[in-house]
């Protein structure tokens, strides 16, 4: 209680409450933006917060995630084009209500919704997360390393076109992630006698250059060939048509929070993410529904399933980071990233050796869905308006934002580490290996090396330590049923496209 206490008045400090409040409105900003997102936004800004205390970096953070789970709707339901890729299934139905002209009811109902299913998934973070660091700590390093290998496969494997492909930029990620002193016999390590690399290399050089700039590149040969889309004017609809009150979320109360227990879960289970969370959420409400024939049609449902279960993975993709040292998604492992920067290790012993600190992001956390429940009322007129802005004006902005971050936070040689991880974020992008998978690699490859190398000194030789673990045998043997099921479903559905 007393840890709770200090944690809370920790994060209900004026300096935080403005930090949040600003991510929240980054957030809302950048997801609106068509192309741009919140995890850009995430990505740029995590350098920002090296001069900040780690309750208020991680909560400027955490109120930009926040943001970004709302912000993506706008521009998905007044242009049919999702700011961010968990906003896609919104276009199903919050298109076609804005050309009935209810767009500015759609707006709400995704408000409500994405901020219910932010609520409800804080509140599991809250009383799961504890429980599941007690059992993870009677786990040795043999385990964690069994437990991390199977986050591999599944972030490889559910993300991308093949495993083999998701598996490679895994391991891409721990290779560089060795770059620099050995931690136990301080020699270098693919440094190549540069100085600047001793310290390896910059999580925040690698996230703003894979993420950010490499989209970025990948946008700017898309727009000179036209490809992308024009943005229409968009209208909110007449006033008369847009009255959203209880009874409208009354009558999609069920929807919201069914679908909050299947972003709860997707949230808790590494890899799968906000966009698979929204599909699924919008597939169930669909498939209950008395009347499915409405969806796609402009079913206001359709629009409050996805808005819940893609902003329930918000809070739930905490519960790994937090309790096992394992991101859920490419923001959490951006998080986990800042985590790093000051000096904060997520995994089990958090809950012990800094309890005051996770109440504290938990109180930050609350800071951010309240944020986000307050200027939802007013910001979703504004962002109409700012997301008519072309690309042209947006993007050399942000690789600007990306330049100065990365040079302040560090020096000029990460300046040009970013270059260079522009160009890997690009070339990734084209070959269609999976950049998300390549991050999760780099950020967790210290902690898989460690836990593997204490398990090989703890077994000395001896192969029997590994049949006498059997938790860790049974996460190895699930890692190889995982990517002969995944490689053969793959190989089936290669073979349905080719007849």
């Amino acid at each position: 209680m007393h840890d709770l206490l200090l944690g809370l008045a920790d994060a209900f400090t004026l300096t935080n409450l403005l930090y949040i409040a600003l991510g929240v409105l980054i957030g809302q900003i950048f997801a609106a933006a068509p192309g741009v997102g919140a995890l850009m936004a995430i990505t740029i800004a995590v350098p920002f917060t090296f001069y900040l205390s780690p309750v208020t970096a991680i909560g400027l953070l955490v109120g930009i995630n926040k943001g970004g789970t709302l912000g993506g709707a706008v521009s998905a339901i007044l242009m049919n084009t999702p700011g961010s890729p968990e906003a896609t299934a919104t276009t199903f139905d919050g298109y076609p209500m804005s050309r009935k002209g209810q767009a500015l009811k759609a707006l709400r109902t995704a408000h409500a919704s994405s901020v219910t299913g932010d609520a409800l998934s804080d509140l599991v973070l809250f009383l799961v997360a504890a429980p599941l660091a007690l059992v993870a700590m009677r786990m040795g390093p043999l385990e964690m390393a069994a437990v991390v290998l199977v986050a591999f496969v599944v972030v490889g494997g559910m993300v991308g076109n093949s495993v083999l492909k998701g598996l490679i930029a895994a391991a891409l990620g721990v290779l560089l992630s060795l770059v620099g002193t050995d931690p136990e016999t301080a020699g270098e390590r693919l440094s190549f006698g540069i100085p600047e690399l001793m310290d390896g290399l910059a999580i925040s050089a690698v996230g703003i250059g894979v993420l950010a700039l490499g989209e970025i590149f990948r946008q700017a040969i898309y727009h000179q060939r036209g490809s992308l889309h024009r943005l229409p004017d968009a209208g909110l609809g007449n006033p008369a048509q847009n009255h959203f009150g209880w009874r409208d979320y009354r009558h999609i109360a069920p929807t919201i929070f069914k679908s909050t227990g299947i972003g709860t879960l997707i949230g808790a289970i590494p890899g799968l993410g906000s966009t698979a969370a929204a599909f699924l959420g919008y597939a169930s409400a669909k498939r209950s529904a008395k009347n499915p024939e409405n969806f796609g049609k402009g079913d206001i449902r359709g629009v409050a399933a996805t808005e819940a279960a893609n902003s329930a993975v918000v809070g739930s993709n905490f519960i790994p980071l937090l309790s096992l040292g394992i991101p859920g998604n490419v923001a959490a492992a951006l998080i986990l990233g800042a985590f790093v920067i000051h000096g904060i290790t997520p995994g089990p012993q958090l809950f012990t050796d800094q309890a005051r600190l996770v109440y504290a992001i938990f109180g930050a956390m609350v800071i951010g869905t309240l944020c986000n429940l307050f200027f939802g009322l007013f910001t979703m007129r504004l962002f109409a308006k700012i997301i008519r802005l072309p690309l042209q004006l947006i993007l050399p902005c942000v690789v600007l934002l990306c330049v100065t971050g990365i040079i302040v936070a560090s020096n000029l040689f990460s300046a040009w580490l970013l270059i260079g991880f522009a160009a890997l974020g690009f070339l990734m992008r084209m070959l269609d290996f999976s950049f998300v998978t390549f991050i999760i690699g780099f950020v967790l490859g210290p902690m898989f090396e460690l836990n593997v190398r204490q398990s090989v000194l703890l077994a000395d030789g001896n192969i029997g330590y590994l049949l006498d673990r059997p938790i860790a045998c049974a996460f190895i043997l699930l890692a190889l049923v995982l990517i002969w099921r995944l490689s053969r479903r793959q190989a089936q559905a290669g073979k349905r496209l080719a007849v």
